[in-house]
This record gives C-alpha cells, sequence and structure tokens, in this order.
C-alpha cells in the first residue's frame, strides 16, 4: 500500500510540476509533458513487480499504438481555441476524439496483426 501512495504521490508531483512551469514557459512545460515519463515510470514499476522480458516489450509495444491516436487531441484543442471555443468545450472536443480514436484503433488492431 506504502508503494501505490508513492507512485501516486510521484504522478501527482510530475503534474504539478509541468503546470507550474507551463505558467512561466509553456513551451518548455510542453517539452517536459511530452516526455514519455509516465511510461518509463510504468516500465520501471511493472519490471520491478513482474521481471519478464516478453510482458515488458508487450506493454512497450502497445504503447506505442496507443500514443498514436492520442496525437490528433494536441491539434484539435489549440485550432478550437484561436477559433474561439471556449477551453472546457475544445478540451472535451480533445478527449472525446481521443476516446473515439482509441476505439477505432481497438477495432482496427486485429485486422493489421497490431499487439494490442
Amino acid at each position: 500500500m506504502l508503494a501505490l501512495i508513492a507512485k501516486a504521490l510521484l504522478a501527482g508531483a510530475m503534474i504539478a510540476a509541468i503546470a507550474e512551469l507551463g505558467r512561466r514557459l509553456p513551451a518548455v512545460a510542453a517539452l517536459v509533458a511530452s516526455l514519455p515519463l509516465v511510461s518509463v515510470l510504468g516500465m520501471v514499476f511493472l519490471w520491478h513487480g513482474k521481471p519478464d522480458a516478453e510482458n515488458m516489450a508487450r506493454f512497450s509495444e502497445a504503447t506505442f499504438w496507443y500514443v498514436l491516436p492520442s496525437l490528433p487531441m494536441f491539434l484539435l484543442i489549440p485550432f478550437m481555441l484561436r477559433h474561439q471555443w471556449p477551453f472546457w468545450l475544445a478540451l472535451s472536443a480533445g478527449c472525446a476524439l481521443t476516446v473515439a480514436l482509441y476505439g477505432l484503433l481497438r477495432l482496427a488492431a486485429p485486422r493489421f496483426g497490431l499487439p494490442i
């Protein structure tokens, strides 16, 4: 239980640091946010809990495929904001687009032999 709390605190600290950095240096905060820190930490924690190379390879490969449908969100949100859409609506639309693309990926993955 202590390890779970430590992981949650670390993730929260990362998000808070990015938010604070973003107020002063948005481009630097975006760079830090784009780093696969959560994925890398997830791999470290997963390896610690189950040191299995094949399991780690599947995790890493599936993570790659799941990142792709999230990328259009980062184009839709600024487009909407620049066209005077309210922030919360733009964010909601970006999240909805990502969920829809995740669904499409889940449907299409078996047809293309993607390991997710």
